[in-house]
């Protein structure tokens, strides 16, 4: 970014909405709000959903898309762009296509693909262009232990397995990856693992016998507003974590299902 632009650094979140408030583009602009950065949004699909699933989705034309991203980009000075739910290839290459025209310095990678249902949330087509065309635009990639199986074709059973998905992962094109380790069994503990040098970094904390809805819609989006703040991409890492942990642990149950909703504002105040 241009050192003398006087214009604040703003966050862009390309990702879809979620009408129950709890993750997507609703999750990623209180997460914004709560790290003191101007939150932009550019809509990639339409949900109806509450805390019990998902109604209906409806994925918007191309254009419309094509001219949100444009719109940010003319008229803000933007640090990171954070990227989610991108269902379809055309979203995809529309997506990877306006990042490829406006360079912006980071872009955190959330490879939406396997809800916590388990549901498939991209299309099988979309795989190809994700690895060939975002990855390696990627700053950092944000997967859970599904979404790490998927990219890789193979299964993540173990501690050892989870390193070595790290390395291929990485050599696959993105320049860190941050492995979340919520889905693998290790104990009391949640073990999530950062690759971005020759050396890993491990981020621990306490297991919390909860169902978190959206929080990997918030640890990118954590993770994009510290960047856009200065922090490197360890430490960005590093602060995103502690934030999911706190605000989980201020989580609350505002729909009739049994999903917990983070405390974005919350977790800001509990440092």
């Amino acid at each position: 970014m241009n050192p003398t632009d006087s214009r604040p650094p703003s966050a862009l979140t390309i990702a879809g909405s979620d009408s129950g408030g709890g993750a997507g583009i609703q999750a990623d602009l209180k997460t914004f709000a709560a790290h003191g950065v101007h939150g932009l949004s550019a809509v990639t699909a339409l949900t109806a959903q509450h805390t019990r699933g998902v109604t209906a989705v409806h994925v918007p034309p191309i254009d419309i898309l094509r001219a949100q991203i444009d719109a940010c980009f003319e008229d803000f000075r933007i640090g990171a762009v954070k990227l989610g739910m991108l269902a379809t290839a055309d979203v995809i290459h529309a997506v990877a296509d306006a990042l490829e025209r406006h360079a912006p310095p980071h872009v955190v990678l959330d490879p939406v693909m396997v809800a916590t249902s388990g549901a498939r949330l991209l299309e099988p087509e979309a795989l190809d262009a994700m690895r060939l065309r975002l990855m390696p635009m990627a700053t950092i990639l944000t997967p859970n232990i599904p979404e790490a199986e998927l990219l890789l074709g193979r299964s993540i059973t173990s501690a050892a397995q989870a390193v070595d998905a790290l390395q291929a992962l990485r050599s696959a094109g993105a320049r860190a990856v941050l492995l979340k380790g919520g889905h693998l069994d290790e104990g009391t503990r949640v073990i999530d693992r950062l690759l971005e040098g020759p050396d890993g970094t491990e981020f621990i904390h306490e297991r919390l016998t909860v169902e978190g809805h959206g929080t990997g819609c918030t640890l990118a989006s954590s993770i994009a507003a510290h960047l856009c703040r200065g922090l490197t991409v360890r430490d960005a890492c590093e602060a995103a974590t502690a934030y999911i942990a706190r605000a989980l642990a201020l989580g609350y149950r505002p729909g009739k299902g049994p999903v917990v909703v983070l405390d974005h504002f919350g977790a800001a105040r509990v440092q």
